[in-house]
């Protein structure tokens, strides 16, 4: 590194240069795919090795818990709130404000996450019994899942700070290293499965100590690339600093406003924690398959648009704000709705070719398959929401997210109450669907109701070729799909490569289709 790039100011770094969205979004969706690959392959690991018994379920709220406080917190409420008010400081303040903002809230925010992580250290017990109170009558399992809490809970300190640098990398559209840090959470959980769990008296504690591992080097990952950009914090303690209560001002209500859909999974935990053993490891699997798009896609969709909004606001920029956010919307409608069809037509054949191994059962494969279909159904909603949040949080309004995500919250428990019993974790899956349904299509009507998106010319058309193009790769998947029996016969080989033939297949089916009903790539080109 030379002495010219860690003397230069962080505002002439900035304005190097600017890439466009569509560029912006390939590369976050790019690194993410590495990361969401690999996740699968860790998912894939942890099911060889401890399948859906009472460990798994032990280990996946005692990883859910603080990873649920992460997307809350760090990636949520946090995220929303310092990118837009470091954007403002960028356009309207001098790079030493700049600096002094991020030393503010590294030293604020650090502390207050010691301290959170100290008393949840302590309290694990009692955060077990909360987060899954149906453990309480299994005392092996509530003890195993309180023990591993005390090791994975630290990963929530760490974790958020790495969501600090992270935001202040994206904040200079600096997007492929933040992207790309997951990846080294995905690595550790699989070293930790193979190599560190058959020397622990109780294996599955392996993955905890891993989680905790994987923080820490997400975290140290970043720093080098903070110097670069002449921003590696001094963590100063100063809740008085104008920026500091900027963002604690606009972090309260957003915990709600963006963090809707994690809080209703939660929820889905909780319940199952009452159902058959089992359920919760059946909701995570099929949680994860359908994370992948949302993530890939929809996540870094909404990581690019968030500075773009954030600086177009700050520049009283309405009309490319607008254009902006039809562009995320027809963006993820593109990959949103074959993505969400073709988890419906696959879930046996998916579930089976990534799961289906060691002490995964053929009814484990059944089972998640069918809250896979559930939450498919939710798909395009979590990634429209995605996009959609950041339209109110770049104009720094956390109070109409809020008010929308109560809403949702609410529908969400009468919706899990209702289907609870006739369609069990399924029926908790699909309750989450259909809340964040409705908490996207609120999020859409206010966006519109105030003029921050406007649609533009071009719907009817686009939408009409999104149907004709979506009709053929249900036809293509259809088609080339074995019946679900049949997979569960296959060997792992076989699966793989049938997979891919109708992965393959079925995308070229729908680019081709795209492509005849007259969709381009310059079409989605925005600077």
């Amino acid at each position: 590194m030379s002495s010219e790039s860690q003397a230069s100011p962080p505002e002439s770094n900035a304005t190097a240069r600017a890439p466009g969205l569509l560029r912006s979004s390939g590369v976050v969706g790019l690194m993410t795919l590495l990361s969401r690959v690999l996740g699968l392959v860790r998912d894939m690991v942890i099911a060889r090795y401890f399948g859906a018994g009472a460990g798994a379920d032990a280990f996946f709220v005692a990883f859910k818990i603080p990873n649920f406080l992460r997307r809350l917190f760090a990636e949520g409420a946090f995220s929303q709130a310092f990118v837009p008010v470091l954007s403002s400081y960028r356009e309207r303040r001098g790079a030493g404000e700049v600096k002094g903002l991020v030393d503010a809230v590294a030293g604020s925010l650090g502390l207050v996450l010691l301290g959170v992580t100290l008393v949840a250290m302590l309290g694990s017990p009692l955060l077990t019994a909360v987060f899954a109170p149906g453990f309480l009558d299994d005392g092996p399992k509530y003890a195993l899942t309180s023990d591993m809490l005390r090791i994975t809970f630290p990963y929530l300190l760490l974790i958020s700070l790495t969501a600090f640098a992270g935001g202040i990398l994206n904040s200079y559209d600096r997007f492929a290293v933040p992207a790309f840090t997951p990846v080294l959470l995905n690595l550790s959980m699989i070293g930790a499965a193979i190599l560190l769990s058959p020397l622990m008296t109780e294996p599955v504690m392996a993955l905890a100590w891993g989680v905790l591992l994987a923080g820490a080097l997400q975290l140290f990952f970043q720093l080098p690339f903070l110097m670069r950009l002449g921003l590696l914090p001094r963590p100063r303690v100063d809740y008085r600093h104008d920026g500091v209560r900027r963002i604690l001002k606009l972090m309260a209500p957003a915990l709600f406003g963006v963090s809707v859909s994690q809080i209703n999974l939660l929820l889905d935990t909780v319940l199952a924690s009452f159902l058959q053993t089992g359920s919760v490891s059946w909701l995570y699997y099929s949680d994860r398959l359908s994370e992948l798009p949302l993530g890939v896609f929809g996540i870094a969709i909404a990581t690019v648009i968030l500075p773009s909004l954030s600086r177009k606001h700050a520049a009283a920029s309405a009309e490319q704000f607008a254009a902006t956010l039809d562009w995320a919307v027809r963006a993820v409608l593109l990959i949103g709705l074959p993505a969400s069809l073709a988890l419906v037509l696959l879930a046996e054949p998916l579930i089976t070719t990534i799961f289906h191994y060691g002490q995964v059962t053929d009814r484990d494969v059944v089972m998640s398959a069918w809250s896979l279909r559930a939450y498919a159904v939710g798909l395009l909603a979590f990634m429209l929401i995605k996009v959609l949040a950041p339209g109110f949080f770049a104009r720094q309004d956390t109070a109409t997210p809020v008010r929308i995500g109560v809403i949702a919250m609410v529908a969400n428990m009468v919706f899990n109450l209702a289907l609870i019993v006739p369609l069990a974790h399924a029926g908790l899956a699909l309750a989450t669907s259909l809340s964040a349904w409705l908490n996207g299509i609120l999020l859409w009507r206010g966006l519109r109701r105030e003029g921050a998106w406007r649609s533009q010319p071009g719907w009817l058309v686009y939408l009409a070729r999104l149907a004709f193009a979506n009709a053929v790769l249900a036809g293509v998947v259809l088609g080339l799909a074995a019946p679900a029996p049949d997979w569960l016969a296959m060997t792992g080989v076989e699966r793989a490569q049938a997979m891919v033939v109708l992965v393959f297949g079925g995308a070229v089916a729908y680019f081709l289709a795209l492509a005849l009903a007259g969709v381009r790539v310059r079409h989605f080109r925005q600077r």
